[in-house]
């Protein structure tokens, strides 16, 4: 990628432009599998910042035919990522920005974070892009905190289904192509935007308070899905009843014909491998967490990469907060577990700021859910969950950042858990885990089916 732009996120310089945001992209897109080739015209609705010599998007390894700003043709260059519209802009100003493009997508590569983006699989394709690949299949401002309206068209052969994160409002036959069209109308950030391709069947589970259904491929029925992604509805009831209600208004699990290492988060739809079916809690742990991400990183999502501990800390604690619901262990036996582990670890990780080389360490995961526990601790189940209910009710299709959520619970608690954080994220050094404060309400199951049983 280019270097960086003014304001671009220090943890990926070559990514986004602080001076401009976008408000509205609309993906007219026609794939085919065959042969990895996409062609699309993508219309950016653009907020001027600041006075703009240029205008620069973040596209990568794609031809760019044309661009218009407002209906003109506009002059462009493209190099390494960087797509830039000569073009004069005033602070002010909103504008429409159409790019058409095409070629053979692929992932976009770097040395920290590999390969993210656009990704071939055996029959099919699947797009996990976090945290730099949104720039393989559209351009884009590609900041985690410029959130944007999508929609989304997308033409392929008829024998493929498409998942996209947002709301499907219909298919449409011409020929030998099926275009699906999708809308997100809750704000989402580019590296959450995905399009699943594949010969998917979907599978509707009940129980849960919006539609959750898998996406499976041929050959997995009903039964291969009754240890862990059966679960999804009492999962998302779960959570619905500990952080407040599902953001979206559905959730869609897609599981590939091919493995994959890890599952991958994008907004209302989380994406894993067939090894996922496995019937153990490894699977199902990772299920949980990446439903959780709807509440954590998807709805409420970090301003910064450097507070990704926002996402995964209470990502990996709403493992545990599943892992109590369904007997296997408590909260307490898992913070424990995990501290005894970390404590055999080097301590050199700043959770608050670990540098894009840590960003993703399994260290910040989890001690970041330990930092959620010792919250929990300190406040009390009382406390502690409308207090988290109110923080994401507040920002919910927004950006934050760690200072934000520090002056919340300072705010809504009336505790000074300045030390507490001080401790836990913003010193290298491993804290004892707190203990258990008597008076507060017990962290059992029944203590919370009672607690949110209230009245």
């Amino acid at each position: 990628m280019s270097g960086a732009h003014p304001g671009s996120d220090p943890y990926l310089p070559g990514h986004g432009d602080a001076r401009y945001s976008v408000a509205r992209y609309e993906l007219d897109l026609a794939y085919k599998v065959e042969t990895n080739r996409l062609d699309g015209t993508a219309t950016l609705t653009c907020h001027v910042h600041e006075d703009l010599d240029a205008l620069h998007l973040d596209l990568h390894g794609l031809q760019v035919s044309s661009t218009r700003i407002d209906g003109s043709p506009i002059k462009h260059a493209h190099h390494g990522g960087d797509l830039v519209l000569k073009q004069r802009l005033a602070a002010g100003q909103e504008i429409a920005v159409e790019v058409r493009y095409g070629g053979k997508p692929r992932a976009v590569r770097s040395r920290l974070h590999g390969a993210t983006g656009w990704e071939e699989l055996e029959d099919g394709v699947i797009v996990a892009a976090q945290p730099h690949g949104a720039p393989s299949w559209f351009p884009c401002n590609d900041r985690p905190d410029d959130k944007a309206l999508y929609e989304i068209r997308l033409a392929v052969n008829p024998a493929y289904h498409v998942a996209v994160s947002g709301e499907l409002q219909g298919t449409r036959r011409k020929g030998n192509a099926t275009t699906w069209t999708y809308l997100q109308q809750t704000p989402m950030p580019t590296y959450l935007a995905t399009v699943q391709i594949g010969r998917y069947t979907a599978v509707e589970h009940a129980g849960a308070p919006v539609p959750v259904r898998s996406l499976v491929p041929a050959g997995v029925g009903a039964r291969d899905l009754a240890h862990g992604f059966a679960t999804q509805p009492e999962m998302l009831v779960l959570f619905s009843r500990l952080f407040g209600p599902y953001p979206f208004p559905s959730y869609t699990a897609v599981i590939t014909e091919d493995e994959l290492e890890i599952p991958l988060e994008s907004q209302a739809l989380s994406t894993f491998g067939r090894n996922h079916l496995a019937d153990d809690w490894e699977a199902e742990r990772l299920i949980a967490h990446e439903l959780s991400h709807q509440w954590f990183g998807n709805a409420v999502t970090l301003k910064r990469w450097q507070d990704i501990w926002l996402h995964e800390g209470f990502a990996c604690y709403c493992e545990w907060l599943w892992a109590e619901e369904t007997g296997r262990s408590t909260v307490d036996e898992e913070a424990h577990r995990h501290h005894a582990a970390l404590a055999a670890l080097p301590e050199d990780l700043l959770i608050a700021d670990p540098g894009p080389e840590l960003m993703f360490d399994d260290r910040l995961y989890k001690r970041g859910a330990l930092t959620v526990h010792a919250l929990r601790r300190r406040l009390g189940d009382e406390v502690f969950f409308p207090l988290i209910q109110s923080w994401l009710a507040a920002h919910a299709g927004g950006s934050v950042t760690t200072e934000l959520f520090e002056e919340h619970v300072a705010r809504e608690s009336g505790e000074d858990c300045a030390d507490l954080f001080a401790a836990w994220i913003h010193d290298e050094e491993l804290p004892a885990l707190p203990a258990q404060p008597e008076t507060r309400e017990p962290t059992h199951r029944g203590g919370l089916r009672a607690l949110f049983s209230r009245g």
